[in-house]
């Protein structure tokens, strides 16, 4: 089948006369004339293309009076200038074959408005809708945006490990990965289950970042990133939160936060300066329907320069500030989300990058800083904060030093062992090194102005669900 795509169609200057077009009907309508007006999408774009198809048609009246919201059809014809309000071009059919028929009575998806909630109990034909279909366009834009702005800077695409033994950030939230019988497992001589009989004869999990697996290539090579799912097992059944998502996550060596911070700031505007060059259609989509400030926010982003402050005096301008916090800010402990929002939103305007946390509220291999004043400790950490959401990165500069990383991971109670080949990095040619990592679905949810996570990924993991 030699079709074209509708965005091809109405996107080109000059576009074939006879054509061949093929989707899934979204409306109908007949007239007394005995003519057909079919609304037909394919996914390609927003728009769909009106098919003209009149009573000469053999299967007219055995097929095409009966086709309904939902019906897949072929259809070849001739492309020429519509009447039509609202469009440039129509089909006038020469030939409608229907593949598949779609019951009125019982398909889902209806020429009306749905809620969210009700689209995902039927993620599997969500994207037939106008803005499942712009989610998946957009996401799939900043995908494709993530690589190019890698590969334009020799960066390498390392696949890392989903599998892993590690706990990155040392929260413990993890899914375990195993093939023992969960009603009949192994014993050891305590009672306990015996995991060295499991498949990989050693307790495993799902990862929940790259970062560690890719360091060594940073290490080894340069510039590198991973790009892929990762894994928490937090029972937060909130909008901002999945069980699973995916991550990208850049490593460079030779490089402090200070480089992190401008590649950060990099990478983040032209993602946004992409979706808005290359996804009008869909943004105009969101702008109108979803978040009416969705498009002046990217812009926004695009056209500032971050504004960076450090941890402490962050704290010291929360606390200033003459407002009723939920959470009161406090030195050493984690900036809140109504603390993110307040510094982009009304203190700064603009998104802010915020560095250098204390050190007991970040993980352990981060690269420590030098007591302040104070003789608190700090590491040099940064997050990435923008309007409506507050962070969207998370990175740091790496502890290069081998000494202060085993003392930081000994006073974790972390088993020395289990790190080894981390601490070999610093054993054997040691160099300063840093990244970060942003959330893939937090970024398209961001962009599209969509109001739950759940609605930015195409099958949500959260607690107590997993259909489809």
């Amino acid at each position: 089948m030699n079709r074209t795509i509708i965005r091809k169609l109405l996107s080109e200057t000059d576009p074939p006369a006879q054509v061949i077009v093929a989707g899934w009907v979204r409306t109908v309508r007949t007239s007394k004339g005995g003519f057909s007006f079919i609304m037909l999408h394919d996914g390609s774009c927003l728009s769909g293309i009106q098919i003209v198809a009149d009573e000469k048609l053999p299967n007219y009246d055995s097929e095409i009076v009966h086709l309904t919201s939902g019906c897949s059809i072929v259809v070849a014809g001739t492309l020429v200038a519509s009447s039509g309000k609202g469009q440039n071009v129509e089909v006038q059919a020469e030939s409608v074959r229907v593949l598949g028929t779609a019951a009125v009575d019982t398909y889902p998806i209806q020429q009306k408005r749905h809620t969210f909630e009700f689209l995902r109990t039927q993620a599997h034909l969500r994207t037939r809708t106008n803005t499942f279909g712009a989610v998946a366009r957009v996401r799939n834009r900043i995908c494709s945006a993530i690589h190019e702005f890698f590969q334009q800077r020799n960066f390498l695409y390392v696949h890392t490990p989903i599998i892993t033994t590690s706990d990155c950030e040392g929260a413990g939230e993890m899914f375990g990965v195993s093939t023992i019988d969960a009603n009949n497992p192994p014993r050891d001589d305590d009672g306990n289950v015996d995991f060295s009989q499991d498949f990989f004869g050693r307790r495993t999990y799902l990862t929940v970042s790259g970062q560690l697996e890719v360091e060594p290539y940073a290490c080894s090579m340069g510039d590198v990133y991973t790009f892929g799912p990762t894994f928490r097992a937090e029972n937060s059944n909130t909008p901002r939160h999945l069980a699973e998502f995916w991550m990208v996550e850049p490593e460079m060596a030779f490089c402090d936060l200070e480089g992190d911070a401008d590649l950060a700031e990099q990478f983040v505007k032209h993602i946004f300066r992409t979706v808005l060059s290359d996804c009008r259609e869909d943004m105009d989509f969101f702008n109108k329907w979803v978040d009416k400030t969705a498009i002046e926010t990217l812009a926004g982003i695009v056209d500032s320069d971050f504004e960076r402050i450090t941890y402490t005096d962050a704290i010291g301008l929360l606390q200033k500030a003459d407002r009723k916090w939920e959470y009161a800010p406090q030195w050493g402990s984690d900036t809140q989300t109504e603390h993110e929002r307040f510094l982009t939103e009304e203190t700064f305007v603009k998104p802010v990058i915020i560095t250098d946390y204390p050190a007991g509220i970040k993980p352990f291999y981060m690269r420590m800083n030098d007591p302040d004043d104070q003789g608190r400790l700090t590491v040099a950490a940064m997050d990435v904060l923008v309007p409506k959401i507050g962070e969207i990165i998370g990175g740091a500069q790496r502890e290069d030093r081998l000494d202060v990383l085993t003392d930081r991971m000994k006073k974790q109670g972390m088993n020395l062992d289990d790190y080894c080949w981390y601490a070999d990095l610093r054993r054997y040619g040691t160099v300063p090194h840093a990244g970060f990592g942003l959330g893939l679905e937090r970024t398209v949810q961001f962009a599209t102005g969509m109001s739950n996570i759940r609605d930015v990924i195409p099958y949500p993991r959260t607690p107590r669900n997993a259909e489809f």
